[in-house]
């Protein structure tokens, strides 16, 4: 079964290609994908994470990851 995840954060944050590079490198020959969500395009979304971008969640235990985290601290939550 492959795991699914949600990247909260926005275009031009450079915070956020920073943590799309960690979560790429640490998802590489996983069977885990990711979808990028702008948070701009939500008002609830850009309410809820639009001071803690980027943000990594997975939707189906809801739990999240706050910037700043490492290659490390991201492949421990995917293995959770």
């Amino acid at each position: 079964m492959q795991k699914e995840y949600i990247l909260y954060g926005t275009s031009g944050c450079h915070l956020c290609d920073e943590a799309e590079t960690i979560i790429s490198t640490a998802l590489k020959n996983q069977n885990i994908i990711y979808m990028k969500q702008d948070i701009v395009e939500d008002d609830n979304l850009l309410t809820q994470y639009g001071l803690r971008i980027p943000v990594f969640k997975c939707p189906t235990t809801h739990q999240e990851v706050d910037w700043p985290f490492s290659l490390e601290e991201i492949k421990a939550f995917i293995r959770q």
